[in-house]
């Protein structure tokens, strides 16, 4: 059984980041992410936090919109509409979830394809079921590189989704059949779920339920992604599988902390860079 280190990964690919935003910048681009906060949600503010971090440490410039919770959506729209304008800016993030009084999905779409680092445009989504290159939400990404980087052949295997999230589960599936595996999605209103779980080769599992995934639901030998971050009564952070006894039939498993975690900021700052590339290529 090996376990897939999502941190020793994540700083690959920052590393990676770095090299390459050093490299734009003596090209006379200076890659950019802005991100917008409305409102004090304390986990929000935590994720933002360690965004502004991970830029700075990787030669990205951060532009922080720290709004008050009371920010009216068109003031939020109007934000986004100068950053989409704003030719030194690669990428925007709104921080979700956003304040009940402002439309999630308004918000989503009034960010410029073009600019969407977290990869949640329709436009986006599009592409991705159409197989044609654009942005690609950050966590399925970064499960993705994990997969290549640990050498896990996908075509051909029966996968498993647990979960249809617009930003975990339903890229997930379609990143999956684009390399070629064949995939049962499943969720929460699923029947008799343990009994397509024990087919599936590769299990990512992304419902929002501590310990969901107990031993008897996998088949010897299969990969096990948990997406899941849940939060104990008694503070301790698990996923959504039961990972001490799940591991013991796995041949690879990502533990909760430092799995997926760390691979969803990792992406997001790929997916500036991806950006800033475009930038330069237009400039050219």
């Amino acid at each position: 059984m090996t376990i897939l280190d999502g941190k020793a990964l994540s700083a690959k690919v920052k590393s990676e980041v770095k090299q390459e935003a050093i490299r734009l910048k003596n090209s006379g681009i200076q890659p950019a992410l802005a991100v917008i906060l409305v409102g004090e949600d304390k986990a929000s503010q935590t994720y933002v936090n360690s965004k502004e971090k991970a830029c700075n440490a990787c030669e990205i410039r951060s532009i922080m919109h720290r709004l008050p919770e009371n920010t009216s959506e068109n003031e939020l729209l109007a934000l986004i509409d100068v950053l989409n304008l704003d030719d030194s800016i690669d990428g925007i993030l709104v921080q979700l979830p956003l304040p009940k009084h402002i439309s999630e999905q308004k918000v989503i779409k009034s960010i410029s394809p073009f600019k969407d680092v977290d990869g949640f445009h329709a436009i986006n989504t599009g592409n991705l079921v159409s197989g044609i290159d654009g942005f690609v939400p950050c966590t399925p990404l970064g499960i993705m590189r994990m997969f290549s980087e640990y050498g896990i052949d996908l075509t051909g295997k029966l996968a498993c989704v647990i979960g249809r999230s617009n930003i975990v589960g339903k890229p997930m599936i379609n990143l999956l059949l684009n390399a070629n595996a064949t995939v049962i999605a499943t969720h929460s209103k699923t029947k008799d779920l343990s009994l397509l779980t024990k087919q599936a080769d590769i299990l990512v599992v992304a419902i929002g339920k501590p310990h969901f995934l107990t031993s008897d639901m996998v088949k010897d030998g299969a990969v096990v992604i948990d997406v899941g971050i849940n939060r104990l009564d008694n503070g301790t952070l698990v996923g959504d599988v039961d990972f001490e006894n799940v591991k013991e039939k796995c041949s690879f498993i990502t533990p909760v902390p430092g799995g997926v975690g760390p691979m969803t900021i990792a992406m997001l700052l790929n997916n500036t860079i991806k950006s800033a590339q475009n930038r330069l290529n237009k400039a050219k």
